[in-house]
């Protein structure tokens, strides 16, 4: 790791930040010992009424749900156990708002709030929608795998948290929050199995070692068949599961005053993922059986797969924390550091046939350090405030490999009419045999060094005990440099520049150009075959490989107690997400550096130009809300008109991710949630987002075969305008002590299309049903039958056009699953 640090990173430097943290806690120790506790350490949930009272830490104070002026919507552990909530891709079934997409392979999963989501595929593209996992930052998707143990609440911040969260909050926020080790000595065991042959066992235990000392240990395996059949011999089927995962927490407590918890955990995911199948043939499925390849129905919902190479999925992902919390007399200190690592892998057979045609491998490693220092006020005053600041020091290295198969020749030689013989007999630069030859490849290293930091402040003047002004700011810095490099070349046919190449025809001139012998037409359709050229490299003499930005951002609200049980709040604010680096084999120089890159002598053979990097996403938006809670109910809602001017829009376009700034998204819309409980039997929960999206401006974007298209009035595809979720939970009491419950979920999404550059029939729509039922025995014991998309909803999560072909393929959703869980728990 300290090789990817900055100096004042270094592990001794790290140490010493640790050193410096601990040594303010013993200060406390001595010094606190008989304060009172801070007034931030909210009291335990009411029970005075029939709604229990939740917590949140939204605006990082522990408050109540009603109490907090932002739009969050909670999910608490006893609902995510209940309802059978297995991944962060199932939380969607309980949040309208949030979409959960998982796309190509097993590290990669793609967030949305309210229509705004990136991030996806490309390791350089950082999320708009940031993760915390108990006040720490993960970075990228693949960092988001573990079966998390006690787990407390997620809250789903919705709009631009900037001001409060330091890094990448510009369309929102996922706070997960666990429980803390307990003094008194609890554990569980719990152990399932399901269709695909699902065999799973988790277990934790917690214990006070010293009064002054805990801790607990946790750890979980997970396996599962794949839901795909591969119709080759010896090829493992696609979508199984296969991780594990082990955690370990500390917590010293000295006094009442002082808390110190360390975290350390590690996940790994051994898979094979993910089903990407025909959903529209193109002609060259006809090439494809031809050449004795098997054919397979145009039907994503068959859950068949006939790639030749298997889709080796791996990830490694660990790291550990360091919380330290001290209460003062009129304020409170807070520490978060924490140092994680993230290697992830894959291998795939990208033209997803039978054919041996074309191989990619992928190796990613991720290391980072994020620092949180925060101070708080405490107490119960006029004027409360917070300011804090959060330092970031991220590297990522990241290799890719592209390789021709043994039938690559093949394909393309019956595709073209076996013109590939003729055209390397007339170039003098071409021996039999060279247009793709098998071995021949290309493969790209990716270096990202990326450092950021992030000052705030937030404010809190309570007007009146019923009015509160709320403004909040921070200045964010984000530095980042990129080295981009291409090790090995062998793509030998991709090197040729067709019209001026030399030509060795009898009868004609040595070394005639190839471009005065044949039609434009006869020229584009050979240069179309030319695919994944070589790239220019970063650092050079004509381009920047690096990014420097920083930004103040600021919110504003108001915040009215109409009564005990009504709140109301308007918010204005601002968010901000730095340059994303495309980190894909299509990352090209600008258009703007043509010139540059010419002089300098870079030019590579058939040169064209992209997009190397997408600038800032500077978000903003407005809100009306309103909190109710009463006797048998809440209900909150809240109206919002959210824009992102430059939204960093990543797409992929068959051989790699075309990365460009949309000019102006902008999202109206009302969400809502609400829960009625008419008695202790029945409770009753909905929820829904109505959304109006709409591009304000976005020229160049990229559409079907990869022309660039005008979406300025244009509504983005893959946003829903309307997804509701209800449910129902039935608990009951039976006379020998033991007490159950019977849970339905229900989770609807409007009809949308997929993606740009896939034509517009290929859609989403989801009506997907979700069932559990428990019953606790009165000796610790638990059972749950549970079942997944019990109406075995079918619907796409995304498409793509296919790699060297031209027809398009799609990631189906999963199937129905079911299963069975016995517990025992003291």
């Amino acid at each position: 790791m300290s090789k990817f640090l900055p100096k004042e990173f270094q592990p001794n430097k790290l140490a010493l930040l640790i050193a410096a943290t601990l040594s303010l806690s013993s200060v406390a120790v001595s010094a606190q010992e008989n304060a009172e506790q801070g007034a931030n350490q909210t009291a335990a949930q009411s029970e005075d009424d029939g709604i229990e009272r939740i917590y949140v830490t939204a605006t990082k104070r522990k408050k109540s749900l009603q109490e907090t002026p932002v739009a969050v919507t909670v999910i608490r552990g006893e609902d995510i156990a209940r309802a059978k909530i297995q991944d962060m891709n199932d939380l969607q079934t309980l949040v309208p708002s949030l979409r959960v997409t998982p796309l190509q392979y097993a590290a990669n999963t793609g967030f949305s709030l309210r229509g705004f989501s990136n991030g996806t595929n490309n390791t350089g593209i950082e999320p708009a929608v940031g993760v915390f996992i108990d006040g720490v930052y993960r970075s990228r998707a693949a960092a988001q795998i573990s079966d998390l143990p006690r787990l407390q609440q997620i809250e789903v911040l919705s709009g631009p948290q900037s001001t409060l969260f330091g890094k990448n909050a510009s369309a929102g926020v996922i706070n997960v929050r666990t429980a803390a080790p307990s003094h008194d000595l609890e554990g569980k065991v719990d152990i399932g199995v399901g269709n695909y042959n699902k065999k799973q066992i988790s277990a934790y235990i917690t214990n006070g070692i010293t009064d002054e000392l805990a801790f607990s240990l946790s750890g979980s395996v997970d396996t599962r068949d794949g839901y795909t059949k591969s119709v080759m011999p010896d090829i493992q089927d696609l979508n199984d599961r296969d991780r594990w995962s082990i955690r370990g927490q500390a917590l010293y407590e000295p006094n009442e005053d002082v808390k110190i918890r360390f975290i350390a955990d590690y996940n790994e995911i051994d898979e094979q993922c993910c089903t990407f199948a025909d959903v529209i043939n193109g002609p060259s499925t006809n090439v494809i059986q031809l050449l004795g390849g098997t054919e397979l129905e145009a039907n994503p919902f068959a859950y068949q797969a006939a790639a030749n190479v298997d889709s080796d999925n791996t990830v490694e992902d660990g790291g550990f924390s360091l919380h330290v919390d001290i209460d003062y007399a009129n304020f409170a200190f807070t520490s978060i550091t924490a140092l994680r690592s993230n290697d992830s892998a894959y291998e795939s057979d990208i033209d997803y046939t039978s054919l041996d045609i074309l191989n990619n491998k992928n190796k990613t490693e991720i290391e980072t350090l994020t620092q949180e220092f925060r101070l708080t006020s405490t107490g119960t005053n006029t004027l409360d405030w917070m300011v804090g600041v959060f330092l970031f020091s991220e590297e990522v290295e990241q290799d890719q490999i592209l390789t021709f198969g043994t039938q690559m020749r093949d394909f393309f030689d019956v595709l073209t009419g076996g013109a590939l013989a003729g055209v390397e007999g007339a170039l003098i630069d071409l021996n039999p045999g060279d247009i793709f030859a098998a071995g021949q490849l290309t493969s790209e290293r990716f270096v990202q060094e990326n450092d950021a930091y992030s000052l705030f402040a937030n404010i809190d003047y309570h007007i009146s005990d019923d009015l509160t002004a709320t403004f909040g700011v921070s200045h964010t810095n984000d530095e980042k440099e990129v080295t981009i490099s291409q090790p090995e070349y062998t793509n030998v046919w991709a090197t040729i520049d067709l019209n001026t190449a030399p030509t060795n025809i009898p009868g004609l001139p040595l070394g005639t150009p190839f471009g005065l012998l044949q039609t434009p037409e006869a020229i584009a359709g050979l240069q179309g075959l030319q695919f994944v050229a070589p790239i220019v490299a970063l650092p050079n003499g004509a381009e920047s490989n690096e990014t420097s930005d920083s930004k103040t951002t600021w919110t504003a609200r108001l915040a009215y107690k109409y009564s005990n049980n009504i709140n109301f709040f308007a918010t204005t604010a601002t968010g901000f997400k730095a340059s994303s680096w495309n980190l894909s084999r299509d990352s090209r120089p600008f258009d703007t550096d043509a010139a540059a890159i010419v002089s300098a002598g870079l030019a590579q053979p058939n040169q064209t130009y992209g997009t190397r990097f997408a600038s800032p996403e500077e978000a903003t938006v407005y809100e009306l809300g309103m909190k109710a809670r009463f006797q048998q109910g809440a209900f909150n809602i809240t109206l919002f008109d959210q824009t992102i001017e430059g939204f960093q829009s990543s797409i992929f376009n068959g051989t790699g991710f075309v990365l460009a700034n949309a000019g102006e998204q902008t999202t109206k819309g009302i969400e809502f949630d609400s829960v009625y409980s008419p008695n202790d039997e029945w409770t009753f929960s909905l929820a829904g987002i109505f959304l109006d999206p709409i591009y304000d401006s976005f020229e160049g974007a990229t559409g079907i075969d990869n022309v660039a298209i005008d979406l300025s009035g244009e509504k983005p595809a893959g946003i829903h305008e309307r997804s509701i979720t209800a449910g129902i939970t039935y608990n009951f009491e039976l006379n020998n002590g033991m007490y159950g419950y019977v849970r339905t979920d229900y989770m609807y999404e409007s009809e949308a299309r997929l993606v740009h550059n896939v034509p517009a029939s290929l859609t989403r729509e989801v009506g997907t049903l979700n069932l559990s039922a428990g019953l606790n025995l009165d000796n610790g014991v638990k059972l749950q039958v549970w079942a997944r998309n019990l109406n075995n909803d079918e619907y796409l999560l995304s498409a793509a056009p296919v790699p060297i072909q031209s027809g398009y393929n799609a990631y189906p959703n999963q199937p129905r699953t079911f299963g069975a869980n016995i517990s025992y728990e003291f």
